[in-house]
Formats: C-alpha cells, structure tokens, sequence
C-alpha cells in the first residue's frame, strides 16, 4: 500500500510533525510511506527523516531556493482557509503546489495532518484514494471562521481521526457529515531509549511550548505551595516560548531561583524525563497530551489538571497519575505534596504509568489500528460508486493539473457539493 502523510512542516519542531513521523516511520516497515512537507526552511527535519521513509517540500523557504523569490510566494491565497491560524504562510505558490501534487499523486491513502490541510484534502483530493483528515486540535477550539470551511469541505474525506474520544464526540456532534467515519486514535510514542527513572530523584518535571496556555505559572504557583513541605525538591520546565520571561518573574516573585529552572528546549527530552519522580500538566486545555504520554513511558507518574481532552483519557486517577481540577493551584499543589511525600506510592504509580502507557501508546499498536482503518475504507471505495472530486483521475496528466490549478486560484471559489464539486477540466 502506498501511504502519504501531507504536512504542513515536517522540518519543525511540534508534537504533530514528531507523532506523524512516528507513525509514517512505522508504518514504513510493510508499506511505501512518503511524507509530503507544505514548506520547508531548513537544511534536515528537526526530528530527523523517518527509516525507510521518502520526504520531500513542496515549497522550500530557505534563502538561496528559487521559490523564496517566486511572484506567487508574494501573494495572498484564495482557497485555504482564513480561519486556519497558519493562513498567513500559505501563499498562492503553496496553494498551487499542493493541489498539483493532489492531482498527481498515485498513494492508496492520503492523510492530513492539520484542518486547513483537511479542508483542501476533502476539496480536491484524488477521488481513488483513501483521503483522512487528522485533527490535532478539539472541536471547540477552532473558530467560527474555519469551522464553516470545515463544515462545508469535510465531507470529501472518507474520515476524520481525532486524538481523543471525547473529541470524535463532539465532531460527530457539532458536524453534519453523515457519510465521513469519524474516530479516534490516540497518537503514539517510541520505547525510550533510556533507562525508565527509578522514583528516587526529588525533582518535578515539565516540558512543552512556553505558552499561555501551558499555565506554568500555575505550576510554578503550586510548587511554591508544595516546597513549604518539601523544601528538597526541584522543579525543571523544559521547552521555549513567548512565555518564558513572564514564567521567570513568577519564579522570581516566590524567591525560587535556586529550584525552578527554565531549561530550555532540549532533545531528547527523553534523557530529562528520567532525571525526576513526578511530571506535572497545568494546561488549560490538552487536545491529546503528548507529554503526559512520554513521561508515563519513561516511568513517572503525572499529576495533571482534568482538561478537555486528553489527560481524563490518558492519566488512570490514583493508577498511574493524579487528575486535579482544572483551575485549581491547591488542588495541585496538594497532588504533588501526596506524592512527594510519599516514595512508595510514587515508585509504585510511575511503575503503572510505564506498563499502562507501553500497552496502550505502542506505535506499532497504533500503526494496526490505522492499516485496519485504511483496509475498511478501502474496501468500502471498492464497493460503491467513485465520486467526483477536484483532483480525480481524469486531469492526472502535469500539464493538465496545472492549467485546471490556475483556473481554480484564479476564481477563488469551487461551486458547493458533497465532494468538490465541479471538475475544472
């Protein structure tokens, strides 16, 4: 089966481009997988290329790249959606280049990874493959803006997989698209390659983007609360962020300049997992929580706030982890003293975590559940009639994509349909 993942920077850092990789990267074992980079601005992925997997850009950012230059990389998109908060970066050169490669691609399946990339998949994706749309954010958290493109494209994917149950409720409920398989699938993380950590050393570790929505202030709030218990104990936050400075005034204002250190971004972060006992999660909100994932799988137990989506399905309360009100810094402050205090519990919890996370989070447990899903869907294209589609067979030909691409950027607007409507040749 040949699979491609469309990406919108497989070079970056983020959890989307290190899941995906993952999963293209296990998945590349049985089958022909190539992932397939809107943009690209540097010279390697920052995660490294996948095993025996194929990569190439469709736009290249870097300076001495013709297409740094190109007349269409100074002007403003038409088709993908304003919503999408990466709009700005998709240009007409993007634009152009995706639906060409769509209308050449000979892949089985064709899975995006972010919902302005979907909106395009469901628009003009080949009509002979197996087109899915991957949502790494919730429902609730797009705006108006792009939830009416979404409404309006999705149902020219074949289905859409969510992070989370919770979430695939709330797409099935908040969209109508009767014939698109809505589901979930968690993402995965790999078997570190470090030794799991033993619950001996008296630090707490956090890591991710330092933004507002992250909350490490909370957590530096909380752990000053904690520390009045437990004066031995650290905190490490590990990552970058426009937060950073704000975050550091909070440790300053609770005079813990000496045992909550910024970090930085570091990789692997694997090595720093193991180097504490507890793993703390203030986030507002989580549409998976990816970090709560590789910490249970290095060992250590998470104490995190029950928000939508990802901890309540990911943290076993008082198994594996600790689940504290979402806005509560007692709450928090108090899980992580419980378990500071307490070693054997500690040990025993990130015991559960690392078993619970290894039987639940495998990639190739996860890569399963997709060529299940992929073998569904196809078999299902197999039995029904095709339907039209932007993209389909019949304008596979280089010359052909590009003058029917030129006419759809030029009007800007696809007449409305179930599938895309309207074929431009």
């Amino acid at each position: 089966m040949h699979i491609a993942f469309l990406l919108h920077n497989a070079y970056a850092t983020g959890g989307t481009t290190r899941t995906s990789m993952t999963l293209a990267e296990t998945l590349g074992r049985n089958h022909r997988v190539e992932l397939v980079s809107v943009f690209r601005h540097r010279e390697k992925p920052q995660f490294g290329q996948p095993s025996g997997v194929q990569l190439r850009a469709l736009v290249d950012r870097r300076k001495q790249s013709p297409d740094a230059t190109h007349p269409l990389a100074a002007q403003a998109g038409t088709v993908f959606p304003k919503g999408d908060s990466r709009a700005g970066q998709y240009h007409r050169l993007a634009e152009q280049r995706i639906i060409e490669w769509l209308g050449e691609t000979k892949a089985d399946v064709v899975v995006s990874a972010r919902a302005g990339l979907n909106v395009l998949l469901g628009r003009f994706g080949p009509r002979d493959a197996v087109l899915i749309g991957q949502e790494h954010l919730t429902h609730d958290n797009h705006p108006h803006r792009l939830r009416k493109d979404i409404q309006r494209w999705y149902g020219g994917l074949d289905a859409l997989v969510t992070m989370t149950e919770a979430d695939a409720r709330d797409h099935r409920r908040g969209l109508r698209l009767p014939r698109v398989r809505v589901l979930a699938i968690p993402n995965s993380v790999p078997e570190p390659a470090v030794s799991p950590a033993d619950g001996d050393a008296k630090v707490v570790v956090a890591a991710g983007r330092l933004a507002r929505v992250k909350r490490y202030e909370m957590l530096v709030d909380a752990f000053a609360m904690a520390g009045e218990d437990c004066p031995d104990w650290s905190l490490r936050i590990y990552g970058d962020g426009v937060e950073r400075a704000r975050i550091a005034e909070r440790i300053a204002h609770h005079g813990l300049g000496d045992r909550a250190l910024l970090m930085g971004m570091v990789t692997p972060i694997e090595n720093e997992w193991v180097k504490g006992s507890i793993a703390a999660v203030t986030s507002a909100q989580e549409s998976f929580g990816m970090t709560i994932v590789e910490a249970m799988r290095c060992g250590l137990p998470v104490v995190s706030t029950d928000c939508p989506h990802g901890p309540g399905e990911i943290i076993r309360h008082g198994v594996d982890g600790l689940l504290v009100p979402r806005d509560s810094t007692r709450d928090m402050a108090d899980m992580l003293t419980a378990l500071m205090q307490d070693t054997e519990r500690r040990k025993a919890m990130g015991r559960a975590a690392r078993a619970g996370a290894t039987d639940r989070f495998a990639p190739e447990d996860i890569a399963e559940r997709y060529e299940r899903l992929f073998r569904t869907l196809a078999d299902e294209h197999s039995t029904r009639p095709a339907p039209t589609r932007l993209g389909s067979a019949g304008w596979r030909g280089r010359a052909t994509v590009l003058a029917a691409t030129a006419r759809i950027l030029s009007r800007g607007v696809v007449r409305r349909g179930r599938r895309t409507l309207r074929r431009a040749a």
